[in-house]
């Protein structure tokens, strides 16, 4: 599904390079459920980025679903995002001003499917995290646990291949958390390839495979 080689990624400071990621070498199966976790700087976020084809790595290889994705432009990119890839994020990053089953459409209507259709897909979504009561409610009208159930409506309503997750309890109380954590358990059950970055070990440990990373480079599997 997803393969890593010898990728590196710096920044620059004036003309003094910052090296972020250090030959970072691994692959992801289809179905599976990572955990990618290290400590603030440790570069999970950038390796995020570059997984989720938001950033490209300045060397090195990455193929997803078999195909060479450095070699995307910009807007292929753009379709891989849409189409592939599902993303939840900590700070849900949903329209305020919209209601849920709106928020949930907003990818549908990238994707060009009809006003009726996208409706039932999104419906569908919200019915799928236990928020079909919720359709009509905006972001401000609901919790933190429910926000986040939005956005991973959000994130599986194009039917993705990967939902990658950055810290998607991490702005959640505790039960909120389990809450949400049991609803990847039920997603990753169905088929879906989930990979999750996260610093918190007990998030990780429902993940089937946890990779730390450090200090930019891979420190076990």
């Amino acid at each position: 599904m997803l393969e890593l080689k010898d990728i590196n990624k710096s920044y620059f400071q004036g003309k003094q390079e910052m090296p972020v990621l250090k030959n970072v070498n691994f692959s992801v199966e289809e179905g599976e459920y990572v955990a990618i976790m290290g400590p603030s700087g440790s570069g999970k976020s950038t390796l995020m980025n570059i997984i989720g084809c938001l950033d490209k790595p300045t060397s090195g290889s990455f193929y997803l679903d078999g195909k060479d994705i450095l070699k995307y432009k910009d807007n292929a990119l753009s379709t891989v995002r849409l189409n592939t890839i599902g993303f939840v994020f900590q700070s849900f990053f949903l329209m305020m001003k919209q209601t849920a089953l709106e928020n949930v459409c907003l990818p549908l209507t990238y994707a060009g499917i009809p006003k009726r259709k996208r409706k039932e897909i999104a419906a569908q979504a919200l019915k799928r995290v236990g928020l079909e009561d919720r359709m009509n409610y905006k972001p401000t009208q609901l919790s933190g646990g429910q926000c986040q159930r939005v956005a991973i409506a959000r994130a599986i309503s194009n039917h993705p291949k990967i939902l990658l997750a950055d810290e998607p309890t991490g702005a959640l109380d505790s039960k909120s958390g389990a809450q949400i954590m049991e609803l990847f358990q039920s997603l990753h059950e169905e088929g879906v390839t989930i990979i999750m970055i996260t610093h918190d070990s007990e998030i990780a440990s429902h993940a089937q495979r946890v990779i730390h990373i450090r200090d930019g480079q891979i420190a076990e599997q």
